[in-house]
């Protein structure tokens, strides 16, 4: 049995955690945080309950990431989740689920009715849409097949793939530029990457069908266009996300492994380029077998290891990542219905058009108070326990930059509160004057929840060439995790590559 130590208890640490201590393993896991779950954490004040970081979350369908790893632990049938949709809305249309149930394409004709000019374009987008999710499908299925069956996917993904092969160098803004001539569509396809605070002409363009899926807009679509084209399924998690925070610590705790919150690593202890352990901020040290980061990865190589002791290499990779922005959050507890002003649990409400611009803006300190577009989340709707009877908890948020341009959030985090909800009660009417609570979260509040120099909301920005840093680091014993690793962010990813690490860590002992 090894001893392994876990600096953090978010979903990556905790995902690992869990399957290295049902190994037999010795987990500790060191989180400086009051609270696990980092921001996959539940809050509560007052009565309401409000997640901080996942909503509609992806993963947790037939044969998704999320739920394989689930049910590897047995923890899959201890939560409660709801199949569901969200709605999105921009300055000229909006898309709720229709009452009557119209197919997989009807937003497609939705937009045709809109944009008549377009009827041919979004035809073409659609197939190309289809032949995406059959490309990944594929894929999928070619992973986890053998033999003869493994060799016929491949082939099958090859042929799929072939005639696209020259649009995977596109950015996403030749991508909708080759598809479509109308600003709006466009504008409202890339939308989503202002969430992850990453330009057009960084992302890749055969990404944006992935980022658009059908059956995030309505739930009563099938997951299965054919045998080999299934599009994923987007869930709740009743009583929110923190309920999965919960069984994974009982699992660890039940399998040995133990919590030390309040606990802040200081130091990786290394010696001739070996991890031996950690040191806490209150000078103890912990002999370890091994040693798994899973914090920012600047603030890994940086202060826990050090930066001169890392190889040219691994400076030079981390000398040319770029980081993601933050986000300003304001969660309110409200005694009315808002569902006939909003009904599904989650909304985007895209302000502009111009992705570009928008982001350009957060990347150079200067917010947009909302003005941009925000959401706004209502996870009452759905967990009825999230809220006192007849009252609602909802979270609005949009994204931020870290630091504020001439200014800063702490001194200006209530004005900037109150016009965020002033934005939001374009949609939903009476929001301030109906508050009974609030907890406002700036990118600072963040910073310290999870205790990074720079909060990067999901980890790395999916930008054209940029990887996340390998499991296996140029240390030997010590391996790193999280949303910045090779695994990327979100939270299906992030707990795949606590799969993934642990079983990484496995394989190296047992070579040892």
């Amino acid at each position: 049995m090894s001893r392994i130590s876990i600096i953090g208890g978010g979903l990556a640490g905790l995902t690992a955690g869990a399957f290295l201590a049902k190994h037999g393993h010795h987990v500790q896991i060191y989180e400086q945080f009051t609270e696990l779950g980092g921001v996959a954490a539940t809050i509560t004040q007052d009565g309401y309950k409000w997640d901080i970081g996942p909503l509609l979350l992806e993963g947790f369908g037939p044969n998704e990431l999320v739920r394989n790893i689930l049910e590897e632990l047995d923890l899959m049938q201890q939560l409660r989740i709801v199949k569901e949709d969200r709605g999105l809305s921009t300055p000229d249309f909006t898309f709720w689920r229709p009452k009557e149930y119209q197919g997989l394409y009807w937003r497609r004709e939705m937009l045709r009715k809109q944009f008549p000019d377009q009827s041919t374009n979004l035809d073409r987008y659609y197939r190309f849409y289809v032949r995406m999710i059959r490309i990944v499908t594929l894929f999928k299925q070619s992973e986890e097949s053998q033999g003869l069956k493994r060799y016929w996917l491949k082939l099958r993904l090859l042929l799929t793939a072939l005639p696209i092969k020259k649009m995977q160098e596109w950015n996403a803004t030749q991508f909708l530029d080759h598809f479509f001539s109308n600003e709006k569509i466009k504008g409202m396809l890339a939308g989503i990457l202002a969430d992850f605070v990453t330009r057009p002409s960084e992302f890749q363009g055969v990404g944006i069908p992935m980022v658009n899926i059908e059956t995030a807009f309505d739930k009563r679509i099938p997951l299965a266009i054919d045998n080999h084209t299934i599009q994923p399924q987007y869930n709740y998690i009743i009583g929110g996300c923190g309920e999965m925070v919960k069984k994974l610590v009982h699992f660890i705790e039940n399998h040995g492994g133990s919590f030390h919150t309040n606990s802040k690593v200081q130091k990786i202890l290394i010696n001739q380029d070996i991890a031996e352990g950690i040191r806490l901020e209150n000078g103890e040290e912990i002999e370890s077998d091994i040693v798994l980061a899973t914090s920012d990865i600047f603030s890994t190589c940086n202060s826990l290891i050090g930066k001169e002791l890392l190889p040219n290499s691994t400076q030079h990779f981390l000398s040319g990542i770029k980081y993601m922005e933050s986000v300003f959050m304001v969660h309110i507890g409200v005694d009315f219905d808002p569902t006939p002003y909003q009904p599904a649990a989650l909304c985007y409400y895209y302000g502009t058009y111009d992705i570009e611009n928008a982001v350009d803006k957060i990347n150079n300190g200067i917010y947009h108070e909302g003005a941009d577009g925000f959401l706004i989340y209502i996870p009452s709707m759905h967990s009825s326990e999230m809220a006192p009877p007849h009252h609602h908890a909802i979270t609005i948020y949009t994204v931020a930059p870290n630091h504020i341009k001439g200014g800063d959030w702490e001194t200006q985090k209530e004005v900037l509160a109150d016009k965020l909800l002033e934005y939001a009660e374009k949609t939903i009417p009476g929001l301030r004057k109906h508050t009974k609570t609030r907890i406002i979260m700036t990118p600072i509040d963040f910073r310290k929840r999870i205790n990074v120099h720079h909060h990067s909301f999901g980890g790395l920005p999916p930008i054209m060439g940029q990887k996340g840093f390998a499991h296996q680091t140029p240390i030997g014993n010590l391996f790193y995790a999280g949303c910045q690793s090779e695994s990327t962010g979100g939270i299906a990813n992030t707990m795949n590559g606590g799969k993934k690490v642990a079983q990484i860590i496995e394989r190296y002992l047992k070579s040892k």
